[in-house]
């Protein structure tokens, strides 16, 4: 068995999710299922995703829909209640420097953009569509592997512009000194947010009813914390209806 909660782990939410951990198990115990005691927040992410014993787990939407719908379920996906969105969906801030003087997404055509992963929904895939309106894409781009060191690396002026999820840049704003370096350009187009998954051979049902329990059992704190205001279904079709970026993105 195994089960994580690492989208949105930091020092600071590590309490959080350890207890909000121990109340879905608490949930699962009492619907008879069994769960890991600790989540295991270090493991590699497709591991974790693809492991044929999962319990619990959260994806992004890219992944989920090109290579895990077919080998995993859907829980739920939790409402971080994040301004613009409806329940359930987030968007991404494109973020550049304060002082940056630019400021149309065109006027940033041979900039550097910083992206976490080419398949991350939030960091290229929705930055991807946002920027081909204007009918281009970034030729210049600089690989950082996560959210955090993509804000790094523009306020630092390595590179000139990045695309944060939403949840993510929520938590540099409170808890990093260097986002006061950084401000937002422009959003990208609501889209379903990252979703809690399950192995083929769990009951998301029950998985789902375990979740909704302990989020009505969180301290008010905690559940601050973790920014989580409920959890909400939304159907497989519209993960999957979000077109992945054209070949000319790579």
């Amino acid at each position: 068995m195994i089960a994580n909660l690492m989208m949105y782990q930091r020092p600071q939410l590590a309490a959080a999710h350890d207890q909000f951990w121990q109340l879905i198990r608490a949930g699962l115990k009492d619907a008879g299922v069994d769960s890991p005691e600790r989540l295991s927040q270090d493991a590699e992410e497709f591991f974790v995703w693809k492991h044929p014993d999962l319990v619990l787990s959260q994806t992004c939407g890219m992944p989920y829909r090109t290579w895990l719908h077919d080998k995993v379920q859907l829980v739920g996906t939790p409402d971080y209640g994040l301004d613009g969105c409806s329940p359930g969906y987030y968007r991404s801030a494109i973020v550049v420097r304060a002082d940056d003087p630019r400021e149309e997404i065109s006027d940033f055509r041979d900039a550097v953009f910083a992206y976490n992963q080419t398949f991350s929904q939030s960091g290229y895939a929705a930055p991807y569509w946002h920027v081909k309106s204007q009918g281009f894409w970034f030729e210049n781009r600089l690989h950082t592997e996560q959210h955090l060191k993509s804000a790094r690396v523009v306020a630092e002026g390595q590179a000139d512009i990045a695309s944060l999820d939403g949840v993510s840049w929520r938590l540099m704003e409170q808890y990093e000194p260097f986002a006061k370096k950084l401000r937002v350009l422009a959003f990208t187009e609501p889209t379903p947010g990252l979703p809690l998954i399950t192995s083929l051979g769990q009951d998301a049902g029950v998985v789902f009813a375990a979740v909704k329990f302990a989020l009505a059992q969180l301290d008010d704190d905690m559940r601050d914390l973790l920014g989580i205001r409920d959890i909400v279904k939304i159907d497989k079709a519209d993960y999957l209806a979000i077109p992945n970026p054209d070949e000319d993105a790579g």
